[in-house]
């Protein structure tokens, strides 16, 4: 199974997996087994978060990659996440989204590159404006 981990800045990595997890209450494995998140603090000490970062990446870590969902490209966690990145065995993603991890959760048991596609288009499909009610016809 693809590992999964969150780097965004704090406390939205935790939210995430929280609300992943609260998804998938009927089905707690498939939200918290693999499942890591790093929550990125104000002035971090950049290459120390690497080292934990990467630490986790280890733990999780099955032998069939880890897919690193990112909060903001150019930001720390981004930057963070980039020094991360293994052609073949750890892609990174930017700009996570509820959806996004939803559907890496979800086709996770894919290869590493068949679950970053699934989760970004996930992702992509989360994101939509939803238009207001129709107004009600007047009653007479």
């Amino acid at each position: 199974m693809i590992g999964v981990l969150l780097i965004a800045h704090a406390p939205l990595a935790s939210a995430l997996a929280a609300a992943a997890a609260h998804v998938y209450s009927c089905a707690p494995q498939r939200a918290q087994a693999g499942v890591r998140a790093l929550d990125v603090a104000p002035d971090v000490d950049l290459a120390a978060t690497v080292a934990v970062a990467q630490r986790l990446i280890d733990e999780i870590d099955t032998g069939e990659g880890v897919l690193v969902l990112v909060d903001a490209f150019g930001a720390s966690p981004g930057n963070i996440a980039a020094q991360l990145a293994r052609a073949g065995h750890v892609e990174v993603l930017a700009g996570v989204n509820l959806p996004m991890l939803l559907r890496a959760l979800c086709y996770r048991d894919g290869t590493l590159a068949q679950t970053a596609e699934k989760a970004l288009a996930g992702g992509g499909a989360g994101m939509l404006r939803v238009a207001p009610p129709a107004p009600s016809p007047a009653r007479g």
